[in-house]
């Protein structure tokens, strides 16, 4: 299987924010981003191995600004790791406020998608080219990703299986809570 270019994966999506895709708050709602985002992931993931692709996990979706009604979307999705059947999507959201001229950073995720064959079964991928700086950045990035989340999953495992609330309760000291055991 021959190796692949990021750069091939690339994919930008541009939409109007329309009144109907606004929240009760007079903003865009995060489940339309969310949407559009996964157009762009599954695009760049079926652009780079050139099959059928389907989103496994969202990672740090970060929402930095809202998105107005009538401004313009952009959402580019590019390729950024490669694991044996797993490719992780970065993407960047920009709304452009064609009126004042001022393009904002809105949000930043990166999507797992996994490669499936004809069987729905996963299928291998290509190897991800890294040709710049950032595409190594990227591709580190993605790996300490990979591996926190791995930590995360195994400690949350650790706490539901082995929880013991005398023990864990003094974690919550200086937090926002109210502790009323009622048992």
């Amino acid at each position: 299987m021959e190796a692949k270019s990021g750069r091939l994966s690339e994919t930008t999506i541009t939409e109007l924010m329309i009144p109907s895709y606004s929240n009760f708050g007079g903003k865009i709602h995060g489940g339309i981003l969310l949407s559009l985002m996964d157009k762009v992931a599954y695009s760049c993931a079926a652009k780079h191995t050139g099959g059928y692709c389907v989103t496994v996990s969202v990672d740090t979706v970060d929402f930095l600004a809202p998105v107005e009604v009538g401004q313009l979307v952009s959402l580019q999705g590019r390729v950024n790791y490669t694991g044996n059947t797993s490719l992780v999507v970065g993407i960047r959201v920009t709304a452009e406020d064609v009126r004042a001229g001022i393009i904002t950073h809105t949000n930043t995720c990166y999507f797992t998608m996994v490669a499936k064959d004809d069987n729905n079964k996963p299928a291998k991928v290509p190897p991800l080219v890294l040709e710049t700086q950032n595409d190594v950045r990227r591709f580190i990035e993605a790996i300490i990703r990979k591996y926190n989340n791995k930590y995360f999953h195994d400690e949350m495992d650790r706490i539901r299986k082995d929880f013991d609330t005398e023990s864990e309760i003094s974690k919550l000291k200086g937090e926002r809570c109210v502790i009323e055991l009622k048992e």
